[in-house]
């Protein structure tokens, strides 16, 4: 009985102090918040200093920490990328500049003088007469004038008197001595007509020669004739 009042006795003071620090922990959690608030109201005034010192502290987050890193296996398979073939680069050519681009010279077209057509030259081969009443076809009219196959002939570097027109006997006279000769010259053998003119009402002017010596010359220095222009009053001096 005495060995329990006594242990009853020395519980009673264990009961004092567990009131005691039940007390003292109870006022703790009220302690620490009111220096947190009083914290925060002093952070609260004084933010815009603090946040430069906040700023400066804070360390990055990186990709690194942030992300994890997939983990590999050591035996895991390669993956097979299909590579794509490469695009073959065309060569685009580049645009000269205007300086190196070479432009022709137009050179001005000169202006070329077309050739003269070439002499028509006929060959004579037939017989003549002297012109009458009926169609002149191969006959002398006078001393430098004649029909060949039904075309009038003027040989054109001569002039003889005609007949018709004659303005005294002497002129008469030269008339016919000069219509007598040229038909001679004609039936003397072939000759060659070359076109000296174009042909008009009065008759086609030709150049009449044999063997390249005109009938014309012939007759001029023979005295039945004159050069084409010359005074025409010598033959009645």
């Amino acid at each position: 009985m005495a060995k329990t009042a006594t242990r009853g006795r020395r519980k009673a003071p264990a009961r004092g102090k567990s009131k005691a620090r039940s007390s003292g922990g109870g006022l703790l959690p009220w302690a620490v918040i009111g220096i947190a608030a009083i914290g925060g109201i002093v952070a609260h005034d004084h933010w815009k200093s603090i946040q430069p010192m906040l700023a400066r502290q804070s360390p990055p987050i990186t990709r690194d920490t942030a992300e994890p890193r997939p983990v590999v296996r050591k035996d895991a398979p390669p993956k097979q990328v299909a590579l794509a073939a490469p695009t073959p680069k065309v060569a685009v050519p580049k645009p000269l500049p205007l300086a190196t681009i070479p432009t022709p010279m137009i050179q001005p077209i000169k202006a070329v003088p077309s050739p003269a057509p070439a002499a028509v030259s006929e060959t004579g081969t037939v017989a003549f007469g002297y012109c009458g009443q009926g169609a002149h076809i191969n006959c002398v009219g006078d001393g430098g004038v004649f029909w060949y196959k039904g075309e009038k002939i003027v040989i054109a570097d001569m002039a003889s008197p005609v007949v018709d027109q004659a303005r005294c006997d002497g002129e008469r006279r030269v008339a016919f001595a000069a219509k007598s000769r040229l038909l001679a010259l004609l039936n003397a053998g072939p000759f060659t007509m070359n076109a000296a003119g174009k042909a008009d009402p009065s008759g086609a002017p030709r150049v009449v020669a044999r063997n390249g010596r005109s009938f014309g010359a012939q007759l001029i220095n023979e005295g039945l004739a004159r050069k084409p222009g010359a005074a025409g009053n010598a033959w009645c001096a």
